[in-house]
């Protein structure tokens, strides 16, 4: 701890600035009538995924000692009332991420989550870009929209969705020269994370909102998938960056419980392959689907880099009172 670790990171304009934006967030869904609720930061279940890290912690609740996550994202909780009929809904919420630090990153962050009952993934990318756009003051630039296997093919030469072995190895090699480590065993999809945060992104969203739509079905997570315009199955998710920082992860949110939980357990097989611990698939999000969630579009955006870019500062440090260093 240094002498003035004690000292916010951001200064009191910017944290009165932080809160005219977080207003301006509120009232952007208020005027669309979208209902603003509150889920728990703790949860039974925690996140399968392989590259989220969830935090946990053992506590005495009236069930007796338990462990309980804390939430890398409110979606679970979130689609349990899209189940019971809540209508369209956001929620600015706090989520915990291990590991996760940098200028661009923090362990605990604030997630601006939303989702549209009866939505087309197309007209929710246009309102996530309407609302980037009155945070910022760009409401006046257009929205652009590039596939993520066009990107792949103009800045490195390579099809990411073509299964093939000879596919295969140019990832692999691309992934060498670019990430300076030893990539001849990884797979494709750690090959495209990647070349797509060292090459790609730093060229997206440059003067405006720009949405990557049709990743590989490999990265559907919580998406439904489905067929691009060249027929290959891809994931019915997009990505929206601005100014070359990825803000927000939209999916057209997969219903089926059966085929959550086959993910799930999908998940859990590679985590072992992995030597990571399995992660207990969320039994009451499974619950919830199989009552019969209604179709549904749904985003995550980092509120922290939002604040961050639209008041023009360089980390996210310096839109925070207190970062993980200083709390």
């Amino acid at each position: 701890m240094t002498p003035d670790s004690w000292r916010p990171g951001a200064t009191l304009d910017t944290l009165r600035r932080r809160a005219v934006l977080l207003q301006a967030i509120r009232d952007f869904f208020a005027a669309r009538d979208v209902l603003e609720v509150e889920t728990p930061v703790l949860g039974h279940a925690g996140s399968t995924e392989l590259h989220l890290d969830a935090l946990s912690l053992d506590a005495r609740t009236p069930a007796g000692r338990e462990r309980l996550w804390l939430q890398t994202s409110p979606e679970y909780h979130m689609k349990r009332l899209l189940a019971v009929g809540s209508g369209p809904i956001f929620q600015l919420a706090r989520v915990f991420r291990d590991g996760e630090s940098g200028r661009r990153h923090n362990l605990e962050f604030t997630m601006l989550e939303w989702y549209r009952p009866g939505w087309t993934l197309a007209a929710l990318i246009e309102e996530v870009a309407a609302l980037v756009g009155e945070v910022t003051g760009r409401s006046q630039v257009p929205l652009r929209k590039r596939p993520y296997r066009e990107l792949f093919v103009e800045h490195l030469g390579v099809d990411p969705l073509i299964d093939s072995a000879e596919s295969l190895a140019a990832l692999r090699q691309l992934a060498a020269r670019h990430g300076g480590a030893q990539s001849a065993d990884w797979s494709r999809d750690d090959c495209c994370d990647l070349l797509m945060s060292l090459v790609i992104e730093p060229e997206l969203g440059q003067g405006g909102p720009e949405a990557v739509i049709d990743y590989p079905a490999s990265q559907a997570s919580l998406a439904r998938r489905q067929v691009d315009a060249q027929g290959a199955e891809v994931a019915a998710r997009f990505e929206l960056y601005l100014d070359g920082v990825e803000l927000a992860n939209g999916f057209d949110e997969l219903t089926d419980a059966a085929e959550q939980r086959a993910r799930f357990d999908e998940d859990n097989a590679r985590r072992r392959q992995l030597g990571l611990d399995p992660v207990a698939p969320d039994e009451a999000l499974l619950a919830a689907l199989a009552h019969g969630m209604p179709p549904a579009c749904g985003v995550a955006l980092g509120a922290d880099r939002l604040i961050m870019l639209a008041l023009g500062l360089d980390s996210l440090e310096e839109s925070l009172a207190f970062d993980t260093l200083r709390c």
